[in-house]
Order: structure tokens, then C-alpha cells, then sequence
């Protein structure tokens, strides 16, 4: 059974500390997405738009990767099938999606 969160660990953009969140997510193709419910208001997408290298974890297993914004605009296929798989695990997928994929 999948974990019902993700911790993800970015990096402040001024402040250069370690920021982890709790949230939830899905996989998709090899990635992970979460979505952020504030948009690029949260601390954490300004942290991935400044430095895209992210830690995360999901249950024991712990990835080195980068982050990224998913444009619904020119990724709609994408946005799309992440909406629905966020819809069905959590019944929410209202916000800005971020892709994270390990390397």
C-alpha cells in the first residue's frame, strides 16, 4: 500500500537551510507529484524555482532529485492524469503540480 504522504526537503533560496514539508502525493511514470494548494506562494516552489534539487522520501525509501513546475498550459496530458490520480487518493488536486523525479 502507497504511504499517504511525502516529505520533501528544498532548499531556502535566502536563507540556504534545509526546508521539509509534509504533503501529500502520487507516483506517475517513474515520478512523484505533489501540489501545492498556494500556488508559487509556498516557500517550498519558491525554494524548487530558485534550486531545483530536492530530497525526498516516501515511506523508507529515500531519492536525490529535481523538482519541477508542471504547466498545465503545455502539459495538459500530464496535468491532467496527475489531477485524476490526486482525485483518487485524496479526493483534492486543486493547485499548482510539481513533479519531483529522482536521479
Amino acid at each position: 500500500m502507497e504511504p499517504e504522504f511525502l516529505y520533501v526537503t528544498t532548499t531556502g533560496w535566502k536563507s540556504g537551510k534545509p526546508h521539509e514539508i509534509e504533503i501529500w502525493f502520487v507516483a506517475h511514470e517513474d515520478c512523484y507529484y505533489i501540489v501545492s494548494e498556494m500556488l508559487d506562494r509556498s516557500h517550498w516552489v519558491q525554494n524548487i524555482q530558485h534550486n531545483s534539487a530536492v530530497t525526498f522520501r516516501v515511506g523508507e525509501n529515500v531519492y536525490q532529485g529535481t523538482g519541477r513546475i508542471i504547466d498545465r498550459g503545455t502539459e495538459p496530458e500530464l496535468a491532467a492524469a496527475v489531477s485524476r490520480l490526486m482525485d483518487q487518493k485524496y479526493e483534492w488536486s486543486d493547485g499548482l503540480i510539481v513533479e519531483l523525479r529522482p536521479v
